[in-house]
Protein backbone atom coordinates (compact mmCIF):
# COMPACT_ATOMS: atom_id res chain seq x y z
CA UNK A 1 0.00 0.00 0.00
CA UNK A 2 1.58 3.62 -1.02
CA UNK A 3 1.53 6.21 1.54
CA UNK A 4 0.54 10.50 0.65
CA UNK A 5 3.53 12.03 -0.10
CA UNK A 6 2.93 14.39 2.81
CA UNK A 7 3.44 11.75 5.15
CA UNK A 8 6.95 10.48 4.18
CA UNK A 9 8.28 13.59 5.79
CA UNK A 10 8.75 15.33 8.97
CA UNK A 11 6.08 17.94 10.69
CA UNK A 12 6.91 21.57 9.68
CA UNK A 13 9.54 22.17 12.86
CA UNK A 14 8.46 25.99 13.50
CA UNK A 15 4.96 24.81 14.24
CA UNK A 16 6.08 22.07 16.67
CA UNK A 17 8.53 24.40 18.05
CA UNK A 18 5.25 26.99 18.52
CA UNK A 19 3.63 23.99 20.77
CA UNK A 20 5.95 24.21 23.30
CA UNK A 21 4.97 27.63 24.42
CA UNK A 22 1.71 26.35 25.47
CA UNK A 23 1.57 26.56 29.00
CA UNK A 24 4.20 28.75 29.54
CA UNK A 25 3.64 31.87 31.29
CA UNK A 26 5.66 34.36 30.23
CA UNK A 27 6.38 38.01 32.43
CA UNK A 28 6.99 41.53 31.50
CA UNK A 29 10.44 41.18 34.15
CA UNK A 30 11.10 38.10 31.93
CA UNK A 31 9.55 38.15 28.38
CA UNK A 32 10.05 35.26 25.77
CA UNK A 33 12.78 36.02 23.91
CA UNK A 34 11.65 33.96 20.17
CA UNK A 35 14.83 33.12 18.20
CA UNK A 36 13.01 30.07 16.60
CA UNK A 37 12.37 31.23 13.22
CA UNK A 38 14.53 33.66 10.67
CA UNK A 39 11.58 35.84 9.16
CA UNK A 40 11.64 40.19 9.67
CA UNK A 41 8.42 40.68 11.70
CA UNK A 42 8.26 44.48 11.42
CA UNK A 43 6.68 46.02 8.13
CA UNK A 44 8.21 46.56 4.99
CA UNK A 45 9.22 50.74 4.90
CA UNK A 46 6.81 53.06 5.05
CA UNK A 47 7.49 54.34 1.17
CA UNK A 48 7.00 50.83 0.43
CA UNK A 49 3.89 50.28 2.00
CA UNK A 50 2.12 53.76 0.50
CA UNK A 51 3.48 52.19 -2.84
CA UNK A 52 1.75 48.80 -2.12
CA UNK A 53 -1.48 50.66 -1.33
CA UNK A 54 -1.44 52.70 -5.00
CA UNK A 55 -0.70 49.80 -6.70
CA UNK A 56 -3.91 47.76 -4.88
CA UNK A 57 -5.90 51.07 -5.49
CA UNK A 58 -4.96 52.52 -9.18
CA UNK A 59 -3.74 49.45 -11.06
CA UNK A 60 -6.43 46.89 -11.72
CA UNK A 61 -3.75 44.59 -13.79
CA UNK A 62 -2.63 43.90 -10.09
CA UNK A 63 -5.75 41.87 -9.09
CA UNK A 64 -5.51 39.69 -11.82
CA UNK A 65 -3.50 36.49 -13.52
CA UNK A 66 -0.25 37.45 -14.57
CA UNK A 67 2.49 36.01 -16.62
CA UNK A 68 3.74 32.51 -15.02
CA UNK A 69 7.36 33.29 -14.88
CA UNK A 70 6.83 36.74 -13.53
CA UNK A 71 6.44 40.63 -14.67
CA UNK A 72 8.55 41.23 -17.42
CA UNK A 73 9.90 44.20 -15.39
CA UNK A 74 11.12 42.59 -12.50
CA UNK A 75 12.66 39.75 -14.40
CA UNK A 76 14.61 42.45 -16.39
CA UNK A 77 15.46 44.19 -13.19
CA UNK A 78 17.09 41.02 -11.51
CA UNK A 79 18.87 40.13 -14.60
CA UNK A 80 20.16 43.47 -14.46
CA UNK A 81 20.92 43.97 -11.17
CA UNK A 82 22.62 40.68 -10.30
CA UNK A 83 24.92 40.82 -13.67
CA UNK A 84 26.35 44.25 -12.26
CA UNK A 85 26.37 42.17 -9.18
CA UNK A 86 28.28 39.37 -10.21
CA UNK A 87 30.35 40.31 -13.06
CA UNK A 88 28.15 38.07 -15.31
CA UNK A 89 25.83 37.79 -18.17
CA UNK A 90 22.23 37.21 -16.68
CA UNK A 91 19.43 37.05 -19.17
CA UNK A 92 15.80 37.78 -18.58
CA UNK A 93 14.97 34.57 -20.17
CA UNK A 94 16.99 33.13 -17.50
CA UNK A 95 15.12 34.62 -14.80
CA UNK A 96 12.10 33.11 -12.75
CA UNK A 97 9.80 34.92 -10.31
CA UNK A 98 8.73 32.70 -7.85
CA UNK A 99 5.92 32.65 -4.70
CA UNK A 100 9.04 32.82 -2.46
CA UNK A 101 12.60 31.06 -2.21
CA UNK A 102 10.99 27.89 -1.19
CA UNK A 103 8.86 27.90 -4.20
CA UNK A 104 12.06 28.21 -6.07
CA UNK A 105 13.76 25.62 -4.89
CA UNK A 106 10.85 23.09 -5.06
CA UNK A 107 10.82 24.08 -8.74
CA UNK A 108 13.98 23.34 -9.41
CA UNK A 109 14.31 19.88 -8.09
CA UNK A 110 10.44 19.13 -9.55
CA UNK A 111 12.28 20.37 -12.60
CA UNK A 112 15.94 18.23 -12.37
CA UNK A 113 14.29 15.23 -10.45
CA UNK A 114 12.73 12.07 -10.47
CA UNK A 115 11.62 9.52 -7.85
CA UNK A 116 14.71 7.99 -6.71
CA UNK A 117 17.08 10.35 -7.89
CA UNK A 118 19.48 11.65 -5.05
CA UNK A 119 20.65 15.04 -4.13
CA UNK A 120 23.49 15.99 -2.20
CA UNK A 121 22.27 18.14 0.81
CA UNK A 122 25.60 20.09 3.59
CA UNK A 123 24.33 19.40 7.10
CA UNK A 124 22.93 20.78 9.24
CA UNK A 125 20.63 21.06 6.16
CA UNK A 126 17.83 23.68 5.61
CA UNK A 127 14.98 21.50 6.83
CA UNK A 128 12.61 22.60 4.26
CA UNK A 129 14.47 21.54 1.95
CA UNK A 130 14.70 18.17 2.75
CA UNK A 131 11.07 18.03 3.35
CA UNK A 132 10.26 18.53 -0.35
CA UNK A 133 13.09 15.86 -1.34
CA UNK A 134 10.71 13.39 1.12
CA UNK A 135 8.04 14.20 -0.20
CA UNK A 136 8.99 13.88 -4.29
CA UNK A 137 11.02 10.46 -2.83
CA UNK A 138 13.87 11.77 -3.97
CA UNK A 139 17.00 10.68 -1.73
CA UNK A 140 18.78 13.36 0.42
CA UNK A 141 22.36 12.14 0.39
CA UNK A 142 23.77 13.95 3.82
CA UNK A 143 27.27 15.87 3.28
CA UNK A 144 28.23 16.36 6.61
CA UNK A 145 30.28 19.84 6.95
CA UNK A 146 33.62 20.02 9.06
CA UNK A 147 34.06 21.68 12.51
CA UNK A 148 34.02 24.89 10.73
CA UNK A 149 30.44 24.01 9.05
CA UNK A 150 31.87 23.99 5.56
CA UNK A 151 31.19 20.92 3.17
CA UNK A 152 34.44 19.19 1.67
CA UNK A 153 34.59 18.94 -2.35
CA UNK A 154 35.98 16.33 -2.22
CA UNK A 155 34.22 13.89 0.14
CA UNK A 156 30.98 15.31 -2.20
CA UNK A 157 32.62 13.49 -5.03
CA UNK A 158 32.50 10.42 -3.23
CA UNK A 159 29.05 10.48 -2.42
CA UNK A 160 28.04 10.78 -6.23
CA UNK A 161 25.94 8.24 -7.77
CA UNK A 162 24.41 8.14 -11.15
CA UNK A 163 21.31 8.90 -9.55
CA UNK A 164 22.84 12.06 -8.67
CA UNK A 165 21.37 14.71 -9.63
CA UNK A 166 22.06 17.91 -7.86
CA UNK A 167 24.25 19.35 -5.08
CA UNK A 168 22.55 22.03 -3.03
CA UNK A 169 24.66 25.19 -1.34
CA UNK A 170 23.17 27.21 1.41
CA UNK A 171 25.30 30.71 1.76
CA UNK A 172 25.09 33.01 4.28
CA UNK A 173 23.88 29.31 5.79
CA UNK A 174 20.96 28.43 7.49
CA UNK A 175 21.11 27.38 10.06
CA UNK A 176 24.67 27.32 10.43
CA UNK A 177 25.57 30.91 9.52
CA UNK A 178 28.93 30.50 8.17
CA UNK A 179 29.64 32.42 4.59
CA UNK A 180 31.10 29.82 2.12
CA UNK A 181 34.11 31.65 0.47
CA UNK A 182 34.34 31.85 -3.09
CA UNK A 183 36.86 29.25 -3.88
CA UNK A 184 34.69 26.78 -2.12
CA UNK A 185 31.66 27.67 -4.30
CA UNK A 186 33.53 27.40 -7.40
CA UNK A 187 35.07 24.58 -6.44
CA UNK A 188 31.62 22.61 -5.83
CA UNK A 189 30.57 24.37 -9.38
CA UNK A 190 33.50 22.51 -10.81
CA UNK A 191 32.04 19.23 -9.35
CA UNK A 192 28.63 19.80 -10.65
CA UNK A 193 30.22 20.85 -13.98
CA UNK A 194 32.69 17.38 -13.86
CA UNK A 195 29.54 15.16 -13.23
CA UNK A 196 27.05 16.47 -15.42
CA UNK A 197 24.97 18.07 -12.26
CA UNK A 198 23.52 21.10 -11.21
CA UNK A 199 24.68 23.20 -8.37
CA UNK A 200 21.86 24.90 -6.36
CA UNK A 201 22.54 28.12 -4.86
CA UNK A 202 20.66 29.18 -2.56
CA UNK A 203 21.66 32.92 -1.71
CA UNK A 204 18.42 34.14 0.39
CA UNK A 205 20.65 36.16 2.20
CA UNK A 206 22.70 37.40 0.47
CA UNK A 207 22.42 40.89 1.05
CA UNK A 208 22.97 40.40 4.91
CA UNK A 209 26.92 38.79 3.85
CA UNK A 210 29.32 40.13 5.92
CA UNK A 211 32.07 40.54 2.79
CA UNK A 212 32.04 43.36 -0.02
CA UNK A 213 31.86 42.81 -3.39
CA UNK A 214 30.49 39.52 -5.19
CA UNK A 215 30.11 36.54 -2.98
CA UNK A 216 31.29 34.48 -5.65
CA UNK A 217 32.02 34.17 -9.42
CA UNK A 218 30.03 31.66 -11.02
CA UNK A 219 28.29 33.95 -13.38
CA UNK A 220 31.46 35.23 -14.53
CA UNK A 221 31.69 31.73 -16.83
CA UNK A 222 30.20 32.32 -20.19
CA UNK A 223 28.71 28.61 -19.78
CA UNK A 224 27.44 29.36 -16.24
CA UNK A 225 23.79 28.27 -16.91
CA UNK A 226 24.99 24.70 -17.94
CA UNK A 227 25.48 24.36 -14.06
CA UNK A 228 24.29 26.68 -11.60
CA UNK A 229 20.61 27.17 -10.22
CA UNK A 230 20.77 30.39 -8.12
CA UNK A 231 17.98 30.89 -5.82
CA UNK A 232 16.98 34.34 -4.13
CA UNK A 233 14.11 35.89 -1.91
CA UNK A 234 12.92 39.09 -1.47
CA UNK A 235 11.16 38.80 1.55
CA UNK A 236 14.51 38.60 3.62
CA UNK A 237 15.40 42.69 1.74
CA UNK A 238 12.69 44.31 1.93
CA UNK A 239 10.60 42.39 4.88
CA UNK A 240 7.81 41.10 2.23
CA UNK A 241 7.30 37.60 3.65
CA UNK A 242 3.83 37.18 3.38
CA UNK A 243 3.87 38.42 0.02
CA UNK A 244 5.40 35.30 -1.26
CA UNK A 245 8.34 36.62 -3.70
CA UNK A 246 11.58 34.64 -4.66
CA UNK A 247 13.31 34.03 -7.65
CA UNK A 248 15.30 31.54 -9.14
CA UNK A 249 18.03 32.09 -11.90
CA UNK A 250 19.20 29.41 -14.39
CA UNK A 251 19.22 28.31 -17.82
CA UNK A 252 16.34 28.78 -20.23
CA UNK A 253 15.83 25.35 -20.91
CA UNK A 254 15.28 24.60 -17.09
CA UNK A 255 13.23 27.64 -16.61
CA UNK A 256 10.88 26.60 -19.47
CA UNK A 257 10.70 22.87 -17.12
CA UNK A 258 10.24 24.66 -13.69
CA UNK A 259 7.34 27.01 -15.54
CA UNK A 260 5.20 23.79 -16.04
CA UNK A 261 5.48 23.16 -12.04
CA UNK A 262 4.78 27.32 -11.51
CA UNK A 263 1.54 27.23 -13.88
CA UNK A 264 0.16 23.98 -12.16
CA UNK A 265 0.89 25.23 -9.03
CA UNK A 266 -0.16 29.00 -8.47
CA UNK A 267 -0.80 29.89 -11.52
CA UNK A 268 1.31 33.23 -11.47
CA UNK A 269 3.54 34.95 -8.46
CA UNK A 270 1.55 37.44 -5.73
CA UNK A 271 1.42 40.13 -8.53
CA UNK A 272 1.41 43.28 -5.93
CA UNK A 273 4.22 41.53 -3.63
CA UNK A 274 6.21 41.69 -7.39
CA UNK A 275 5.26 45.08 -7.82
CA UNK A 276 6.50 45.81 -3.66
CA UNK A 277 9.52 43.84 -4.75
CA UNK A 278 10.60 45.63 -8.09
CA UNK A 279 9.67 49.18 -6.29
CA UNK A 280 12.39 47.97 -3.63
CA UNK A 281 14.88 47.56 -6.30
CA UNK A 282 14.75 50.66 -7.67
CA UNK A 283 14.61 52.56 -4.56
CA UNK A 284 15.76 51.24 -1.53
CA UNK A 285 19.32 50.55 -1.45
CA UNK A 286 20.01 52.90 0.94
CA UNK A 287 17.75 51.50 3.00
CA UNK A 288 18.61 47.87 2.77
CA UNK A 289 22.32 49.37 3.41
CA UNK A 290 21.14 50.05 6.62
CA UNK A 291 19.30 46.56 7.26
CA UNK A 292 22.22 44.74 6.27
CA UNK A 293 24.43 47.00 9.35
CA UNK A 294 22.41 46.63 11.72
CA UNK A 295 21.96 42.68 10.72
CA UNK A 296 26.03 42.80 10.78
CA UNK A 297 25.99 44.64 14.26
CA UNK A 298 23.76 42.15 15.90
CA UNK A 299 26.04 39.21 14.75
CA UNK A 300 28.88 41.38 16.42
CA UNK A 301 26.58 41.15 19.54
CA UNK A 302 26.77 37.64 19.41
CA UNK A 303 30.65 37.29 19.97
CA UNK A 304 30.72 40.21 22.06
CA UNK A 305 28.51 38.76 24.38
CA UNK A 306 29.60 34.99 24.01
CA UNK A 307 32.40 35.31 26.40
CA UNK A 308 29.97 33.74 30.06
CA UNK A 309 28.39 31.16 27.40
CA UNK A 310 32.00 30.17 26.37
CA UNK A 311 33.14 29.76 30.21
CA UNK A 312 30.42 27.60 31.03
CA UNK A 313 31.35 25.36 28.22
CA UNK A 314 29.39 26.12 24.95
CA UNK A 315 31.04 26.88 21.54
CA UNK A 316 29.97 29.30 18.94
CA UNK A 317 30.03 26.69 16.08
CA UNK A 318 28.85 29.20 13.13
CA UNK A 319 28.00 33.43 12.91
CA UNK A 320 26.40 35.07 9.97
CA UNK A 321 23.04 36.33 8.01
CA UNK A 322 20.57 35.94 10.78
CA UNK A 323 22.05 33.18 12.57
CA UNK A 324 24.86 31.77 15.16
CA UNK A 325 25.07 27.90 15.26
CA UNK A 326 26.09 26.66 19.36
CA UNK A 327 27.14 23.73 20.39
CA UNK A 328 25.88 23.09 24.03
CA UNK A 329 27.69 21.50 27.53
CA UNK A 330 24.98 19.79 28.71
CA UNK A 331 24.26 15.98 29.55
CA UNK A 332 21.01 15.85 27.60
CA UNK A 333 19.24 16.29 23.85
CA UNK A 334 19.04 19.41 22.39
CA UNK A 335 15.40 19.27 21.90
CA UNK A 336 15.37 18.76 25.44
CA UNK A 337 17.62 21.45 26.36
CA UNK A 338 15.04 23.82 23.50
CA UNK A 339 12.47 22.60 25.95
CA UNK A 340 13.96 23.57 29.06
CA UNK A 341 15.14 27.04 27.74
CA UNK A 342 11.39 27.85 27.02
CA UNK A 343 10.05 27.07 30.77
CA UNK A 344 13.43 27.82 32.34
CA UNK A 345 15.26 31.05 30.30
CA UNK A 346 12.10 32.15 28.31
CA UNK A 347 14.26 31.30 25.39
CA UNK A 348 13.02 29.62 22.27
CA UNK A 349 15.92 28.18 20.36
CA UNK A 350 15.78 25.14 17.60
CA UNK A 351 17.21 22.27 18.02
CA UNK A 352 19.83 20.97 15.70
CA UNK A 353 18.23 17.62 15.25
CA UNK A 354 15.85 19.51 12.80
CA UNK A 355 18.20 20.47 10.58
CA UNK A 356 20.73 16.93 10.81
CA UNK A 357 19.61 13.01 9.70
CA UNK A 358 17.74 11.25 11.92
CA UNK A 359 20.44 9.63 14.46
CA UNK A 360 22.90 12.27 13.56
CA UNK A 361 24.70 12.66 17.32
CA UNK A 362 25.72 16.13 15.73
CA UNK A 363 21.88 17.16 16.20
CA UNK A 364 21.25 16.24 19.75
CA UNK A 365 24.50 18.66 20.51
CA UNK A 366 23.57 22.12 18.88
CA UNK A 367 21.09 24.41 19.13
CA UNK A 368 20.13 27.25 16.43
CA UNK A 369 19.97 31.03 17.12
CA UNK A 370 17.56 33.06 14.56
CA UNK A 371 18.49 36.34 15.77
CA UNK A 372 16.90 38.99 13.54
CA UNK A 373 14.45 39.95 15.30
CA UNK A 374 16.71 40.47 18.37
CA UNK A 375 18.70 43.76 18.72
CA UNK A 376 21.87 43.95 20.87
CA UNK A 377 19.91 44.18 24.11
CA UNK A 378 18.21 41.37 23.35
CA UNK A 379 20.93 39.45 22.34
CA UNK A 380 23.12 40.65 25.63
CA UNK A 381 19.74 39.04 27.50
CA UNK A 382 19.80 36.10 25.64
CA UNK A 383 23.06 35.44 26.76
CA UNK A 384 22.76 35.65 29.98
CA UNK A 385 19.93 34.00 30.17
CA UNK A 386 21.94 31.02 28.51
CA UNK A 387 24.95 31.45 30.68
CA UNK A 388 22.99 31.60 33.65
CA UNK A 389 20.71 28.23 32.68
CA UNK A 390 21.53 24.91 34.54
CA UNK A 391 19.35 21.70 33.59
Amino acid sequence: MTRPRTSQTFTPPIMEAQKWLQGVEFTSEKPLINVSQAAPVAAPPEGLRHHIADIAVNDPSAHLYGPVLGLPALRAEVATQWSAAYGGQIATAQVAITSGCNQAFSAAIMALCGGGDEVLLPTPWYFNHKMWLDMLDVTAVPLPTGADLLPDPGHAETLISPRTKAIVLVTPNNPGGVEYPADLVHAFADLASRHGLKLIIDETYRDFDSRTGAPHDLFADPGWAETVVHLYSFSKAYRLTGHRVGAMIAGTDLIAEAEKFLDTVTICPNQIGQHAALWGMRNLAQWLAGERAEILDRRAAISDHFGPLADQGWRLKGVGAYFAYLEHPFDMTSPDLARALVRQAHVLPLPATLFTPEGDPDGTRHLRIAFANVDRAGIAEMSARLAAFRP
